[in-house]
């Protein structure tokens, strides 16, 4: 089955107050042409808004969802923009209150995404245990084992609407090969409804796969399609297009110049 569609029509996918999960890490393989559609379907028709955006670590891409006003909460257990500081719109909506952060772990996700492959309503694990963060997560509760007496955390499983992975290759099937570094992008999928690949190449067969079909639902031909975050081996990070944004934005009023000077330069009456 030929599951290959555009990037506008990936972008329709994403349903106001849906969980939206963003494959890659940080500032490596992240899916950022897909981003750029969603946010010109927004500007365009503003909506969807309301999302929650899921992320094992959230980077440029994700500031630009909050910035434009797209995410009411995240869940990440990192959100910024490694060596060229803090993500700008995430700490101002953070800082303001007018975003709502849950705080999440490394365990925290994984255990999540884990009782969802399970099929179940939480994962046991030690994570958590003699820390404050359960304070900070009602959801998260102490339970005790009942082979062994320990005491435990359960944490509730997650569940993502739509992930979105780009991935290095695909062919039409949707069958995909991320490269080495591979976050947490294979359980988002498994854990998703739906998801999407984006590729810098489609091709017509895989030797092997670390994304297989039957987990995907489209599949994107995005060359450069994860700038400016690096996407090895086709290109390395843009760190001066990073370094801009942090430059540029601060607020607001800063990130709607930044947003309307970028569709611009990118897309030219389109923004």
């Amino acid at each position: 089955m030929n599951k290959t569609i555009s990037l506008e029509e990936a972008a329709s996918w994403v349903e106001t107050g849906s969980t939206l999960g963003l494959g890659g890490m940080t500032l490596y393989r992240r899916p950022s042409a897909f981003v750029y559609a969603l946010l010109r379907r927004h500007l365009k028709e503003h909506q969807p808004n309301q999302l929650t955006l899921l992320s094992f670590a959230c980077g440029l891409e994700s500031d630009l969802l909050v910035g434009a006003g797209l995410v009411s909460r995240v869940r990440c257990c990192y959100f910024g923009l490694e060596i060229f500081g803090l993500a700008p719109m995430f700490t101002y909506y953070a800082n303001h209150g007018l975003i709502e952060v849950m705080e999440e772990t490394e365990a925290s996700l994984a255990f999540g995404l884990r009782a969802r492959l399970a099929g179940i309503g939480f994962m046991p694990g030690r994570g958590w245990i003699g820390t404050d963060l359960p304070r900070l997560r009602p959801d998260v509760k102490k339970i005790v084992d009942p082979y062994t007496g320990e005491e435990l955390m359960a944490f509730p499983a997650i569940h993502p609407d739509l992930a979105v992975i780009h991935a290095l290759r695909a062919d039409d099937e949707g069958n995909a090969q991320l490269g080495l570094n591979q976050a947490m992008d294979i359980e988002l999928v498994q854990a998703a409804d739906r998801t999407i690949i984006t590729a810098e190449e489609i091709v017509p067969e895989l030797e092997r796969a670390d994304i297989v079909a039957p987990y995907v639902h489209a599949v994107v031909h995005a060359p450069r399609g994860a700038a400016p975050s690096s996407c090895h081996p086709y290109y390395t990070l843009d760190g001066r297009a990073i370094l801009a944004y942090s430059e540029k934005v601060s607020d607001p009023q800063s990130f709607a110049s930044y947003l309307q000077w970028f569709f611009d330069q990118h897309d030219p009456g389109t923004a």
